[in-house]
């Protein structure tokens, strides 16, 4: 069963959401919050596996609880689901590690792939966010080039985690198995002084590891 927390300011936006996701049997919404500080608090008790979250709500946005989540649940994958094709908040949002940012006029064969996408370690954009952000990543600066040595095979999972591929899609192609993909990347991040592989996937675009 895989364990959703749903944060959303809007009560019908939650039980619509709420009615969709649960359609797959797989998952199970265990709570609700219409802010990010309950969302929090809900989280300092209960376990989840990931968190779909609006980004404009009262109290503690979006971005902010991405923030405090990332940093004491690192493990927790978080999808954001929001009305506005913003750049800026998608930026902000992918810098605080979310693995996911998709607008509300998904349908909901999108909203479940793109859940199941983050869980299995990719990254879910929305393609109209991905236009306007790619090209924001893309544009380099003199201290974004690479200072750290990584060795051939490093390089070669952070050119397919750059790609959005799955840890189990990069062990096929690599011919390694999942264990081993795993040890690697956590040598890279510790290596970049990275937190997460979302990082590292914008740290791939933004240095052309590809």
């Amino acid at each position: 069963m895989i364990r959703i927390l749903l944060v959303e300011d809007q009560s019908i936006i939650r039980q619509g959401l709420k009615m969709i996701i649960e359609q797959d049997p797989e998952f199970k919404i265990v709570g609700e919050a219409e802010n990010g500080l309950l969302a929090v608090q809900f989280l300092e008790t209960n376990a989840v596996d990931i968190v779909l979250m609006d980004i404009r709500m009262p109290v503690m946005n979006g971005i902010e609880t991405s923030h405090k989540i990332k940093e004491r649940w690192p493990q927790t994958k978080i999808l954001i689901l929001t009305t506005f094709n913003d750049e800026e908040y998608a930026l902000q949002s992918l810098r605080e590690g979310v693995n996911g940012f998709l607008l509300k006029t998904s349908d909901g064969r999108k909203l479940i792939s793109s859940i199941r996408s983050c869980l299995d370690g990719g990254m879910a954009i929305h393609e109209q966010v991905a236009a306007k952000v790619m090209p924001r990543l893309l544009e380099k600066t003199q201290n974004e080039k690479i200072t750290v040595d990584l060795t051939p095979r490093e390089i070669a999972i952070t050119k397919l985690i750059g790609a959005g591929k799955t840890n189990k899609e990069i062990a096929n192609e690599l011919f390694l198995s999942v264990g081993t993909v795993k040890n690697h990347i956590t040598q890279i991040l510790h290596k970049l002084d990275l937190r997460d592989r979302t990082q590292l996937a914008i740290y791939a675009v933004k240095n052309d590891i590809l």
